[in-house]
């Protein structure tokens, strides 16, 4: 068994959960897929590892990484930039992995330790955040809600993708349109999670306030 999969038994444990089955049945995983991740058999991934932590109540850097401390922020009043958005026209959040540089940004007013930043790159997010603008969101993983169509939220799609979206309708319910900020439209997607966009940070500002991880 590596590292990352000791982690994840040590996580799971610490959490309450007896055998591996059980984790993967209060959270709706497959069984076989969360026991190959745990034994070993099968790496994952930086996004499976955050969806690993905030179930467990770890930070994914230590989870993946084994970086900074087990839970808690590893720089007080501080939250990792965790990924970058706008890069191209669907949006993508594309996650920082294995031993990049750790970016940091001073938690925003109103937000809490579960609050994440991405940073935007590029400018096809233009009329939202421009190209060096910080976009924070509270990463707890909960389902849309009503209060949240019409507006640019982060979401992740049952296909794992994280993307910046406007979210609307879909044609049924448990289906959504996701609106570009510049390309088309996906029509019926299903969710497994959308967050608030809590504050966005002007590219200047934001420029002034980032700093690297010690």
């Amino acid at each position: 068994m590596d590292g990352r999969a000791e982690r994840l038994r040590q996580a799971r444990l610490d959490k309450g959960f007896e055998t591996a089955a059980a984790a993967a049945d209060a959270f709706g995983w497959s069984r076989n897929t969360y026991a190959s991740n745990e034994n070993g058999n099968a790496p994952f991934s930086y996004r499976r590892a955050k969806e690993y932590a905030a179930a467990f109540g770890v930070r994914p850097e230590w989870l993946y990484d084994a970086a900074g401390p087990m839970t808690g922020s590893s720089e007080p009043g501080f939250v990792q930039v965790v990924g970058r958005v706008g890069a191209n026209p669907e949006g993508a959040v594309l996650f920082a992995t294995g031993q990049d540089p750790a970016e940091l940004a001073p938690i925003p007013p109103g937000g809490t330790d579960k609050a994440a930043a991405l940073k935007v790159v590029g400018h096809s997010m233009r009329g939202v955040a421009d190209d060096g603008a910080l976009i924070y969101f509270e990463d707890q993983r909960t389902p849309p809600t009503p209060d949240m169509l019409g507006h640019v939220v982060v979401v992740e799609t049952d296909t794992d993708e994280v993307l910046v979206k406007r979210l609307l309708r879909g044609s049924r319910p448990g289906l959504y349109d996701l609106e570009s900020v510049a390309g088309p439209t996906r029509r019926d997607a299903r969710l497994r999670w959308a967050a608030h966009i809590t504050a966005i940070i002007p590219p200047f500002q934001a420029r002034r306030i980032i700093r690297g991880a010690s």
